[in-house]
């Protein structure tokens, strides 16, 4: 492996949702000697792309942040995005996350979280599973179907006791969500937590993102929250069509070609 190859090995370790990593654990992620990774972990930390805790551990420093936050797609989407997620967050004061698909997790772009809201474990720039979330089954359920199947084929992991599991309950699920247009989660990534999102299209109709509300489970009524959420979303698919020149490359070539 390239000097270039175990660098970008190492800030991959932290692509799996873990904010902190001791050393150990990144030296094991990336496939390094702990020799090796101590070195080029120390260095990444001194030019400020990673940064040391006190307790030993590391995570991603803000110069790594600031670079990635300059990403135009995403940039530019996160931007059209604000003001109708703003409105949305008024009109139901729970979470709101808007989220593209990423190397078979959903990747979180942007959230609102209100003080009065349910606890959530996301955060920008975190990935989540696709079949325990509700933009995650929006992206999936409108993916095309030979990468739907091999992400259902790679197995369902249980995050919570509601988690689907089963593959063909998991295809009945996504093809209700093709039909209604929108998808809906109870305690399956987070108990006490439910989720419903909505596709964001661009001009040519395909699904480049989605939207969500995350309540708690108690009050998550889908009279109360689906109206703002399918309003918001047709309005920023709008402003995708006229304004949004940027691609999140939901799919890559050999996705699309079924590989």
């Amino acid at each position: 492996m390239s000097v270039a190859g175990k660098v970008m090995a190492i800030l991959n370790a932290f692509a799996q949702d873990d904010v902190r990593l001791n050393l150990s654990e990144i030296c094991r992620r990336a496939g390094l000697p702990l020799a090796t990774g101590h070195r080029l972990v120390g260095e990444l930390a001194a030019g400020g792309f990673l940064e040391r805790v006190p307790d030993g551990t590391y995570r991603i420093g803000t110069r790594l942040w600031r670079i990635g936050s300059q990403a135009p797609a995403v940039t530019g989407l996160r931007e059209l995005a604000l003001p109708h997620m703003e409105d949305l967050y008024e009109a139901t004061h729970d979470n709101v996350q808007l989220a593209v698909l990423r190397e078979d997790r959903v990747l979180v772009v942007e959230r609102l979280r209100g003080t009065r809201s349910v606890p959530v474990v996301t955060q920008v720039g975190a990935t989540l599973p696709l079949h325990t979330t509700g933009v995650g089954k929006v992206l999936l359920a409108f993916a095309p179907p030979e990468y739907r199947e091999r992400v259902i084929d790679a197995g369902l992991e249980r995050h919570a006791a509601r988690t689907i599991t089963d593959p063909g309950e998991m295809r009945r699920c996504l093809e209700q969500v093709r039909r209604s247009g929108y998808a809906l989660t109870r305690d399956e990534m987070t108990l006490g937590a439910s989720s419903v999102g909505a596709p964001v299209r661009d001009g040519t109709g395909e699904v480049v993102a989605a939207l969500s509300l995350v309540a708690r489970t108690r009050s998550a009524d889908l009279r109360r929250l689906l109206p703002p959420l399918t309003t918001a979303a047709r309005a920023l698919s709008r402003d995708v069509e006229r304004h949004w020149r940027g691609r999140p490359e939901t799919f890559s070539t050999e996705r699309k070609a079924g590989a």
